[in-house]
């Protein structure tokens, strides 16, 4: 949180190629157990997963352009003076003065920026989420929900991304039990559906950008790999405590075992 600025939600959007659009939103249906909204836009290019209780916090969307991957909305109070359009004005002035780049705009609805990392984000409307989906039962009897979005950071920017990321949010960094990961907690991340995670990766290619992906906290992990990878996902590598892999339009993300996390839970096993 800035101030004069409050986020009270986050989501996660999930960007597709236009060819791995329907295949990539009915495989993330069923590994959620998440429904559809119907979509919008005028190209139809958006739509929302939507819980069977609480409120949704993960997004997809058709991209006419590169591989797709993750993007991340933070919901701005817009309950001011000056309305929505002053209230995400002022939150691009001040992520600018912390290092973001904004890239696109329309008045009172969205302003789309880049991190210092290039890692992309959109100020958004808040429009009163506040209950956090409980975690979903999956094949096998296990449970599961996607509840953390990873930054992976290369080297040299680690300490400006996490700043900027600290600084913007309003929280502060821990390091994780994992050596090179650290997550963001405090008051101003209590209530939100995702928490975030920085990981500093070992090393980069020039002019990398961050990236990122999701986790999802799951207890049995094993069945839930075994479940994933029935569905199309490839996995590409695994760790003591979490599972890497591919959805089947190429999206990175793992499965950790560990309960979901909820808000205002300590940190869990880092991914």
């Amino acid at each position: 949180m800035l101030d004069g600025v409050t986020f009270r939600w986050l989501t996660v959007f999930l960007d597709f190629p236009a060819a791995e659009f329907e295949p990539g939103i009915a495989f993330w249906r069923t590994v959620t157990g998440y429904g559809l909204s119907p979509f919008r836009g005028p190209r139809g290019d958006f739509a929302t997963l939507l819980p069977p209780s609480g409120d949704a916090y993960l997004r997809v969307q058709r991209v006419l352009a590169g591989d797709g991957g993750y993007h991340l909305d933070l919901h701005v109070d817009v309950d001011t003076a000056g309305g929505a359009l002053a209230a995400l004005d002022d939150a691009a002035e001040r992520a600018v003065a912390l290092g973001a780049t904004v890239r696109h705009r329309e008045a009172g609805e969205v302003i789309v920026a880049d991190s210092p990392g290039g890692f992309t984000f959109c100020l958004v409307r808040w429009e009163g989420e506040r209950a956090v989906p409980p975690p979903q039962p999956g094949r096998g009897g296990g449970t599961s929900r996607v509840d953390t979005l990873c930054l992976d950071i290369p080297p040299a920017l680690f300490a400006s991304e996490s700043a900027f990321w600290a600084a913007l949010t309003g929280q502060v960094p821990r390091d994780a039990a994992v050596p090179g990961y650290a997550y963001l907690t405090g008051p101003a991340g209590a209530g939100m559906p995702v928490r975030l995670l920085l990981q500093r990766l070992d090393d980069a290619a020039p002019g990398q950008r961050v990236r990122g992906h999701l986790d999802f906290g799951c207890p049995d992990r094993e069945a839930a790999v075994t479940w994933h990878a029935d569905l199309g996902a490839r996995v590409t590598a695994g760790f003591p405590h979490w599972t890497v892999l591919t959805d089947p339009a190429g999206h990175v993300y793992c499965l950790v075992g560990r309960p979901a996390w909820t808000p205002g839970a300590p940190g869990a096993a880092a991914s």
